[in-house]
């Protein structure tokens, strides 16, 4: 590609693939700014109850997906920023992809999805593995027991414990339920590295999606065909035949786009394309982190801690560790807390009285604006209440999904307001337990950076967090850093040469802006906060680590009673359907 045939400006593409939409976001290489961004819903969306089409259902857990609704991403949403922001198609040099992940689907040998062959179209396991298809407990559970029993080292690089969201428990799932699915599959790759396949003809595999979510390290490669093969004698090979591919380094081409998806997507043959990346990773370099030390903080319906080191340390609790994950030329950890925002939408939707939405909207605010307004009046510790952040289990420290939510502290007098403070200081607190292990296994924790929905919606939670930690918060300027860091993926895979970049340091200089505004802690407060976490650590070790099953039998219990669902025996009265005779008040 003759990147010297148009003048001017050089443009770069980056594209965000979520669970529900992928966009697309255009960027000048030379100052970062985002010119256009357009949103391609998914024609399938997610399939959790049957495959779209054929009403075959599915089971408990499942997360489905076509991957046409990623290529009708780049059919719909790459022309159109391309239209919108008023460019020409050839100042555009790179392109770079992230995407949800583990998102996992089987090729045959050409790359095609299994699922678009006619014996596959009505097969479950042929079609994409959802990052949130968590149908593979039961493999997870085997994987972490075999890989504890064996004293397999891969298993400290992941805080202990693999999740069911990961490749190779999805692997084996597809093998034990539908071997004939497993034989056909040429390979299991992950959506990102096969979009990228899509447009560049080049089946490789990202270093970060294999590192984090394929058990792969830069040195020592993969687990063992022992350690496969003691999971189940037909699993022994996986490693080496389903998971094969040259692996690519980030910061630099996977290949570049051909003649047949450069016509799809409205642009020029021949532009790099960066590897995948996974989507929370993708907003590192978009918010300007490339050093040692810096944590960025992606905070939506879940929270995602990702740090920068130099070094390569065991962290309790952690989803894993990699070497060029993120940055090239060092380690990148992960950690995070299953439930930030879902957890305060869940109070606002399930448990506000009906008073607040009136009086909010008589005041012309959101029941969140509200809440956040009135929680602001009130100083650390005023309304007598501790919650633990476990509403969707926790994922760090204690990689536990059976535990849950927990507040305690509550009178006649607590208030909507106090509640939803108490869970804001929760999830503050939880961020603070994961910092505090990565520094007790020696990791540094120098900066804090927030990027995501969250902090520009919210500004009480973001202060919140700054008192708890103590610790300065730099707010990304971007609204769509995945998609941002994505872009500078592909001006680097660009290269100078070609007007982009050769390092992802040198995108960052020019690139990346962080607001002005910063939150800073405030002394008084985060003195308080200190006490307070105290209280906090003590219920989270009492119920986490201290023998209280409760959480874990009440969860157990639930799944008993559903599963005895319409198994009710006929003499026996609905529960609160009505009072017994005699009982009525008068």
């Amino acid at each position: 590609m003759n990147m010297d045939k148009e003048a001017g400006p050089r443009y770069v593409i980056g594209i965000d693939f979520g669970t529900a939409s992928g966009r697309a976001v255009l960027v000048d290489v030379r100052d970062g700014r985002e010119l256009a961004w357009h949103v391609t819903p998914y024609p399938h969306g997610v399939m959790e109850d049957e495959l779209i089409g054929c009403g075959i259902r599915l089971g408990p857990e499942w997360a489905l997906q076509h991957p046409g609704d990623y290529v009708e991403v780049l059919r719909q949403s790459v022309p159109a920023v391309v239209r919108e922001a008023g460019v020409s198609s050839g100042q555009v040099i790179g392109i770079g992809v992230d995407f949800t992940s583990c998102t996992m689907l089987p090729v045959d040998e050409a790359g095609t999805p299994l699922l678009l062959k006619e014996e596959y179209r009505r097969e479950p396991h042929a079609f994409v593995k959802l990052w949130k298809h968590h149908a593979a407990q039961g493999e997870a559970d085997l994987i972490n027991a075999v890989a504890a029993e064996r004293g397999e080292a891969f298993l400290s690089r992941y805080g202990g414990k693999i999740s069911s969201e990961w490749m190779v428990p999805k692997g084996l799932q597809v093998l034990r339920e539908a071997p004939e699915v497993y034989a056909a599959a040429d390979r299991f790759v992950e959506a990102a590295d096969w979009i990228v396949f899509w447009m560049t003809g080049e089946m490789k595999r990202s270093s970060g999606c294999a590192g984090y979510k394929a058990l792969w390290h830069s040195k020592e490669g993969y687990p063992s065909a022992a350690f496969y093969r003691a999971l189940d004698p037909r699993f022994e090979r996986f490693a080496e035949t389903k998971l094969r591919g040259e692996i690519a380094p980030l910061g630099r081409a996977a290949g570049r786009l051909t003649g047949e998806a450069a016509a799809v997507m409205g642009l020029h043959p021949g532009i790099p394309v960066a590897p995948g990346m996974i989507d929370a990773h993708a907003a590192v370099p978009g918010v300007g982190a490339t050093k040692p030390g810096q944590m960025v903080l992606s905070m939506g319906t879940s929270l995602c801690h990702l740090l920068l080191s130099d070094k390569e340390l065991a962290v309790e609790g952690i989803c894993g560790v990699a070497r060029d994950g993120i940055i090239p030329g060092l380690y990148a950890y992960e950690a995070g807390q299953a439930a930030v925002g879902d957890l305060f939408g869940w109070y606002v939707q399930q448990a506000v009285p009906a008073y607040v939405e009136r009086v909010a909207d008589n005041e012309g605010v959101t029941v969140h604006k509200w809440l956040e307004r009135r929680a602001s009046r009130l100083r650390p510790g005023e309304h007598g209440l501790m919650a633990l952040d476990w509403w969707n289990g926790n994922r760090s420290v204690l990689v536990n999904a059976n535990l849950s939510g927990l507040i305690i502290g509550l009178t006649l007098q607590s208030k909507p307001e106090e509640i939803y403070r108490a869970l804001l200081e929760a999830t503050a607190f939880g961020t603070r337990k994961v910092i505090e292990a990565f520094e007790t296994a020696g990791v540094e924790v120098r900066e804090l950076f927030a990027c995501g929905g969250l902090p520009g919606k919210n500004r009480l939670l973001m202060q919140i967090f700054a008192d708890v930690t103590g610790r300065e918060i730099k707010i990304a300027a971007s609204t769509q850093t995945p998609a941002l860091g994505a872009a500078m993926l592909g001006a680097v895979a660009a290269g100078s040469h070609c007007g982009g970049y050769d390092r992802i340091e040198e995108a960052a200089e020019r690139m990346v802006r962080v607001q002005e505004e910063t939150y800073r802690p405030n002394p008084a407060y985060r003195a308080v906060y200190d006490l307070l976490y105290r209280e906090y650590t003590e219920l989270h070790d009492l119920f986490g680590r201290g023998g209280r099953e409760a959480m874990a039998r009440l969860k157990r219990l639930q799944r008993e009673a559903a599963a005895a669902g319409g198994q009710r025996d006929p003499e026996m009265p609905e529960q609160g359907g009505g009072r017994a005779k005699g009982n009525e008040r008068r």
